[in-house]
């Protein structure tokens, strides 16, 4: 059981993009889902997340350019990313917080933001 991600590609600095995650229903209605980057010779650092009841956050630095929505319907999250940087440059990541159980992460999709 792992999530599933999508659409990540290059794209030049300023463009969009939109990353998907389907995450079996049982875990995605009952958690907390987010988004998680990892560029070159970095750290793994969060991006967004978004609870049950649809509260979001988000790191600073996307804060206004990101948004994180989810659609139970389809057990499925989304990032809408605007205004890339060529520093975000990375692998994202889908992440599920199972509290006590842990942690499940999808096995990622690069994002390439270049000219």
């Amino acid at each position: 059981v792992q999530p599933v991600e999508s659409g990540g590609g290059l794209v030049q600095p300023g463009g969009s993009l939109r990353l998907s995650c389907v995450i079996p229903g049982h875990i995605f209605s009952t958690s907390t889902v987010g988004w998680y980057r990892q560029g070159p010779w970095k750290q793994r650092d969060l991006v967004a997340r978004i609870s049950t009841d649809g509260s979001a956050d988000y790191a600073d630095s996307v804060q206004g350019r990101f948004t994180i929505s989810r659609d139970n319907t389809k057990n499925t999250l989304y990032l809408q990313m605007n205004g890339l940087k060529p520093e975000e440059t990375a692998v994202y990541y889908c992440h599920a917080d199972l509290g006590v159980l842990g942690d499940l992460w999808g096995q990622g999709t690069q994002v390439t933001v270049s000219s």
